[in-house]
């Protein structure tokens, strides 16, 4: 019988990714289609792409799929010949990251979900068959360009922190069911714009879009395949580069870099910065920017407290953590916590 699920630590499995010396490439696809029994297609799922030795995160819902997930290169052509076999993915667009090493991912986890995306939508009249139209990285360009264009950034602060398009309007929350009201509400008055929306690989922005026609706006766009695909975009077409800095992404890297500008900074000693860590004390594991000087000054945590708990024997850190629920703390607004810290030394 075939095993349905991962049985070895991760640890573990993290290493082997780290010492492994076949290639891989990182790549992202979604879709939003009907699955009637997502426990099948879920498990349907599992069996293939264990066989290919396919690593990474995927979710399942009834509204459709969503994945970031890391093919061995020699497998990639086998990887697109089985995706392609499912009748709703043939021919989907996949997004091939762009600043790869291939160690984005070290285990294979299919899990199914009420939603691709915790929306909060509750309105049963809400529908993803009327959704805004797609631009490509020529048109996202154009648009931008004309004074009747709003564009809004669909992904949460950190994301936004390190790279944005120009002139991007940030949606101040850190969770995309709260950024759906928000926007609708940022954009009264403003019915007759051009609205362009955007994320990471574009599932999220598809879903605002169709959000805010629901919501009674008229000229919506969204970024195909998002800042992912638009990167590949401007890349092989030689077209100036409207997104400036580095995408974040949500796999072991941290970031692409789209261009060399470094707009955020650190959150420890306010130096320019966008590197993503998480603190090294496994109790806190906060996600902040930090920088190479902070880095090697505080052993990799995010203050002197954690530094503190990290210098411990391992044995005397996990009494120390246990029962800590760290969970909301991996993708959160770093500064917030930071920022008392930095007053009293400024």
């Amino acid at each position: 019988m075939v095993a349905l699920y991962n049985r070895v630590s991760s640890e573990v499995l993290k290493q082997r990714m780290l010492e492994e010396t076949e290639p891989r490439t990182t790549i992202s696809f979604y879709n939003y289609f009907p699955i009637e029994n997502t426990k099948e297609f879920r498990d349907y799922l599992y069996i293939n792409l264990d066989s290919l030795k396919v690593f990474g995160r995927i979710y399942i819902a009834q509204e459709g799929i969503n994945a970031q997930i890391s093919v061995p290169t020699n497998n990639y052509e086998a990887f697109k010949t089985f995706l392609y076999s499912i009748e709703p993915l043939n021919g989907l667009r996949i997004n091939i990251a762009v600043d790869d090493d291939g160690k984005s991912f070290w285990v294979l986890k299919i899990k199914v979900r009420d939603k691709v995306v915790a929306d909060g939508i509750d309105d049963p009249t809400f529908s993803m068959e009327n959704k805004g139209r797609y631009v490509n990285a020529e048109q996202m360009n154009t648009l931008l360009n004309e004074q009747d264009t709003v564009v809004i950034d669909m992904r949460n602060h950190y994301e936004y922190e390190v790279g944005h398009f120009e002139n991007a309007i940030e949606i101040p929350s850190d969770t995309f069911r709260e950024q759906l009201p928000m926007a609708v509400d940022m954009m009264k008055g403003k019915e007759d714009k051009n609205i362009i929306m955007y994320c990471t690989g574009g599932i999220r922005c598809e879903k605002a879009s169709a959000y805010m026609l629901h919501n009674g706006f008229k000229n919506v766009f969204h970024l195909e395949g998002g800042i992912i695909n638009y990167a590949q975009q401007i890349k092989k077409e030689g077209l100036e580069s409207k997104f400036i800095g580095k995408n974040f992404v949500f796999d072991n890297r941290l970031g692409e870099r789209i261009t060399d500008h470094v707009i955020a900074k650190c959150h420890q000693c306010g130096q320019p910065a966008d590197t993503h860590t998480n603190c090294n004390n496994d109790g806190c594991h906060l996600l902040f920017i930090q920088c190479e000087r902070c880095a090697s000054a505080y052993d990799g945590c995010c203050t002197e407290e954690c530094q503190t708990i990290y210098a411990l024997p391992e044995d005397e850190q996990k009494k120390l953590r246990e029962g800590i629920d760290k969970g909301n703390m991996v993708f959160n607004k770093a500064k917030a916590r930071l920022r008392p810290r930095l007053n009293s030394e400024e």
